[in-house]
């Protein structure tokens, strides 16, 4: 775009029509803004004859997830009660992005309120994955992992509670990045201090991410949590070559909850993989008390997020936020705050690792992809699932230590469905995790069982639509 040889509404008319042939199947870009995009598409190319530059977004199309308002375009949360809410402000990453001269191309679908990681609602149904789409693409970022995978945009936003970013960006062969707690502003959370609820960027490569997160990222008054920073280096990474990176590995964090399959395709991924860096080793890592930490910790942010609306909840609203608020009235104070006290032993623990190596990598999801009408699995090898958030342990206990994670695609899994790696680094070393994230993705693509997977849009066009309608 810089060197002229493609405009911004060449570029948005391409992610229209990619949408317009694709989106019937896949059902990920559910608010559309297409005369909106073209009019600010128009603009940037105006800017741009003139030598003017609206920011490093300059012109770029961005999605943007249903829980994020937009001024003038629809904001659900994916819930009937908000089918016609329009806000009048940006939320501030938006209003950001906007800044920095980027072109809101719609809005992603989520479950419902986005608490959940299969993307289905009873407003506009179920987003399939981009490889089967009778499959689920994960949640809650799930429209938006879509929608980069069948490039309806080239950007988009995401958030993670406990794995929303990371667990589409891995079902759907796409990067993403849930930044240290603080980094991205969001004014919008229901408590001061958390590692939960953290918004960040999603793009096809990790260079993409580190640019949309470098607009996202820095101080706001609006968020107490959030911290100084100088963003905008994001957009330059460091030079890092893969063969001098340090790796440290882990299959399960400990012991954590993960299907066999998924074991295996995370042992051949590491056999290649080692043939890409310095080291590989195993790290003697354990978050076995994590998942229950989560649940627990959980359980305050449940309350102070929805006590004030819980009485108006008909009955078919998400059951995920049901579980979890009916679990967070009956959990006791003592037995938070004793979770709290172990997650800061996690935490102290879990950062002690980097002394040894510069990144850590783990399977992204416990089992392959699974029919999207299940609302999650109910067994993974034979052992009992026990709530929503069981399966998820190897995001969510991420989550509970707070650091920071790039997920990266890497080739395919049993299923020829898309794997992906967590790449985790220490606390607020975000840069440098990135960079190093950016190192291994290049070193993944020169290899055929590493590389990033892509879907076949041709074939894709032969399937039947069978989303949108989607209950459970």
């Amino acid at each position: 775009m810089a060197a002229g040889t493609l405009s911004s509404r060449e570029l948005v008319e391409s992610c229209i029509a990619r949408r317009d042939e694709l989106d019937p199947v896949v059902n990920a870009m559910v608010i559309r803004c297409d005369e909106r995009a073209r009019e600010e598409a128009a603009a940037a190319d105006d800017a741009h004859a003139r030598g003017e530059s609206q920011g490093p977004l300059h012109g770029l199309p961005v999605a943007i997830k249903d829980l994020q308002p937009t001024a003038g375009v629809r904001t659900t949360f994916g819930s009937p009660a908000f089918a016609d809410n329009v806000p009048d402000t940006d939320t501030e990453i938006v209003a950001r992005i906007r800044a920095a001269g980027g072109i809101v191309i719609g809005k992603t679908n989520i479950p419902e309120r986005s608490i959940g990681a299969n993307t289905v609602n009873p407003l506009f149904g179920a987003t399939g994955n981009p490889f089967d789409p009778t499959r689920t693409c994960g949640g809650s970022s799930g429209g938006s992992g879509v929608a980069l995978a069948t490039q309806m945009a080239p950007l988009a936003t995401g958030s993670d509670h406990g794995g929303s970013i990371r667990i589409p960006a891995c079902y759907s062969g796409v990067a993403g990045h849930r930044a240290t707690p603080g980094l991205v502003p969001h004014e919008l959370r229901a408590v001061t201090q958390t590692f939960y609820s953290v918004q960040g960027p999603m793009a096809r490569t990790v260079d993409d991410v580190a640019l949309l997160l470098s607009v996202m990222a820095g101080r706001s008054p609006k968020d107490p949590m959030s911290i100084p920073i100088d963003a905008a280096r994001f957009a330059q990474l460091d030079e890092v070559d893969a063969s001098t990176l340090r790796v440290g590995v882990s299959e399960d964090l400990g012991g954590v909850l993960v299907s066999r399959s998924i074991r295996r395709t995370f042992r051949d991924r590491v056999n290649h993989i080692s043939s890409l860096v310095r080291d590989v080793v195993e790290v003697p890592v354990d978050l076995r008390r994590a998942p229950d930490v989560d649940w627990k910790v959980r359980s305050d942010i449940f309350v102070a997020q929805y006590h004030r609306e819980a009485e108006t909840w008909g009955p078919d609203f998400n059951p995920n936020i049901r579980q979890s608020y009916q679990s967070a009235l009956t959990t006791s104070m003592e037995d938070i705050a004793r979770a709290r006290r172990v997650q800061m032993e996690l935490y102290q623990e879990f950062q002690s690792i980097f002394g040894d190596v510069d990144v850590l990598l783990c399977p992204g999801v416990s089992v392959s992809p699974f029919p999207w009408t299940e609302r999650n699995p109910s067994e993974i090898d034979g052992a009992p699932v026990e709530n929503y958030m069981a399966w998820l342990a190897l995001s969510s206990s991420l989550t509970v230590v707070g650091h920071p994670v790039t997920a990266v695609p890497c080739g395919l899994d049993e299923n020829s469905l898309p794997f992906g790696l967590q790449v985790v680094g220490p606390a607020f070393g975000d840069h440098r995790l990135l960079s190093n994230a950016a190192a291994l993705e290049a070193a993944f693509a020169t290899i055929p069982q590493t590389s990033r997977p892509e879907p076949d849009g041709a074939w894709l066009r032969t399937q039947q639509p069978n989303c949108q309608a989607a209950k459970f």
